[in-house]
């Protein structure tokens, strides 16, 4: 940060030369009136001193005249006045000392004495005339006051008078000019401080205008854009030590950690985006911005943890699964077998059937057949103990379906409640969670579908583990009904006609049975068509469930 002079100070500096260029008019205004003031005392006292030395010098002049018209006419008023002057008028006297009150030089007073004394030297002359006079001697009086004795002293005094009045006129005129030159000096030096103040004035305007309310504008200018989220405004201003220069070394700093902190966020944002998760908060946010940094980091906490139980679930969910649809594929063949089992099975009974008839019809013809008889008793007997071995492995087969089922129901039920996890998990995250949240539907879709599927099979099963449990009956009864036959077989010629009604009631049965087996084969057909859509509906599961763990496994998440 370069070096200037804060505006106050030199604002301070400016308003002080300012002030005291005033003081200095303020003295000059008080020097230049004291000094008008002089000038105006010096000049009536010129005057005062004018006059009283006129007054002195017209009152010797009168004291001569009066006594030389005495002297001349001998009128008894010019007597008068002579006396009138020097006992009650005094000019002389009183003008010396008014003179002397205003102030004159030493060479002045000398003057004023020579002539004081040369007029007291012309006093006994005066009184000499007025004496003849008085005595009627005119003519002696007139050789007095008009002879070259009192002639020659009033030629002296009226030099002195004009050498007096010249001195004093030539010093009061040098004095009046001295003061005036002072006053036109300190007139000038008025003007100039005037012109000072004015330029002063002038430059602290321009100083204003330039280093303050220019920076000043400059300054709102770019807090206006600052207010309006424009961080990237030209801001021409340089940062300095002054007042202003700190306030704009300010704006730059906040603009600067504001783009760090919209510049980190982004960027954060972005990656998260992107799918990496892995990320941390590193910058240290300052102040109001602090709140900003926890908030970013528990989101990333949130979504780590969420998408960890998730990508866990998932593969969870996977491997269960691919271990349902094995077994449903498995449980579908082993449908497909029992189908084909209860086809042969439903074939031999219908070939028994006819048999039984034929023998029924040939009852007559058993006799001579008994022995044939009795070995096809005992392939019929074999045939009921495969028959009976079948039907124990179908109702194993069925117990097994039911334990397949439940498993199917279980996995149903956790992938539902994965699936509510995850929605909520989604809704937390937001906007960045409508992904999830999909995944999360079309899973919670087919664990319902998964769920209903397993109860159809449950109820399927259950109704042919019924009538497998019937036909297990049914074959062990006419399992026994063949041992009887087998063992009576040796007394087939005595028990014909028994065999005959007992060839009836096997017709009979093996209709029952006929019948039993074509639902057994219903039921078992319902059940390959159930488990191969189950097998269908697991492998679709599976493909989902592959399918949401490769979409969690998109996102970088910590270790």
């Amino acid at each position: 940060m370069k070096k200037a002079m804060k505006q106050s100070k030199l604002i301070a500096i400016l308003n002080g030369i300012s002030i005291v260029a005033l003081i200095l008019m303020i003295l000059l205004l008080a020097a230049y009136s004291n000094v008008n003031q002089k000038l105006s005392k010096d000049n009536e006292s010129r005057f005062d001193l004018t006059y009283n030395a006129n007054r002195f010098m017209n009152g010797s002049a009168y004291l001569t005249n009066e006594v030389r018209a005495y002297a001349a006419t001998g009128d008894q008023v010019h007597y008068d006045n002579y006396f009138n002057e020097i006992n009650n008028l005094k000019n002389r006297d009183l003008g010396v000392a008014a003179m002397q009150e205003i102030g004159i030089t030493n060479e002045e007073q000398a003057m004023i004495d020579e002539m004081s004394a040369l007029s007291n030297n012309l006093v006994p002359l005066e009184e000499n005339a007025m004496a003849n006079v008085q005595e009627g001697r005119l003519q002696e009086a007139l050789d007095y006051v008009y002879g070259k004795d009192y002639s020659t002293a009033i030629t002296q005094i009226n030099a002195i008078k004009e050498q007096f009045l010249a001195t004093l006129d030539t010093r009061t005129k040098e004095d009046i000019q001295k003061l005036n030159q002072r006053s036109t000096f300190i007139r000038l030096l008025i003007i100039l401080s005037m012109v000072l103040v004015g330029c002063i004035q002038l430059i602290v305007m321009y100083v204003t205008r330039k280093r303050i309310l220019k920076p000043i504008i400059a300054v709102r200018d770019q807090m206006s854009e600052i207010s309006t989220g424009n961080l990237s405004a030209d801001f021409a201003l340089e940062s300095d030590t002054s007042e202003i220069g700190m306030l704009v070394d300010s704006i730059h700093e906040t603009k600067n950690e504001l783009k760090k902190y919209i510049h980190d966020i982004d960027s954060k944002l972005a990656q998260m985006a992107a799918g990496k998760m892995d990320l941390t908060i590193d910058n240290n946010y300052l102040g109001e911005f602090l709140p900003i940094q926890n908030a970013l980091s528990q989101i990333l906490d949130s979504l780590n943890y969420a998408l960890l139980q998730i990508n866990q679930t998932a593969g969870l969910v996977s491997d269960e699964s691919e271990q349902v649809a094995s077994d449903a594929q498995i449980l579908s063949n082993g449908a497909t077998e029992q189908a084909s089992a209860i086809e042969e099975l439903s074939a031999s009974i219908q070939e028994l059937s006819g048999q039984v008839k034929s023998t029924s019809q040939d009852a007559d013809d058993a006799r001579k057949s008994s022995i044939d008889l009795a070995g096809k008793l005992q392939a019929c007997s074999k045939k009921m103990e495969e028959l009976t071995s079948a039907m124990e492995d179908i109702s194993q087969s069925s117990q097994q379906i039911s334990g397949i089922i439940k498993t199917i129901e279980d996995i149903s039920f956790q992938t539902n409640i994965l699936a509510l996890n995850a929605s909520v998990e989604a809704a937390r995250a937001g906007d960045l969670g409508k992904g999830f949240a999909v995944v999360a539907d079309e899973v919670q879709s087919l664990a319902n579908k998964s769920s209903i599927a397993a109860k159809d099979i449950t109820k399927l099963i259950e109704n042919s583990m019924e009538l497998v449990k019937h036909g297990t009956t049914l074959s062990g009864d006419t399992t026994e009904a063949l041992s009887v036959g087998v063992t009576g077989s040796q007394n087939t010629a005595e028990l014909i006609q028994k065999i005959a009604d007992s060839a009836q009631q096997q017709a009979m049965s093996l209709e029952q049975l006929t019948a039993g087996v074509d639902q057994i084969s219903d039921v078992v057909h319902t059940n390959t068509v159930t488990a191969e859509k189950s097998a269908s509906s697991a492998s679709e599961l599976y493909k989902q469930a592959g399918e949401l763990k490769r979409s969690v496994q998109k996102f970088q998440l910590r270790r």
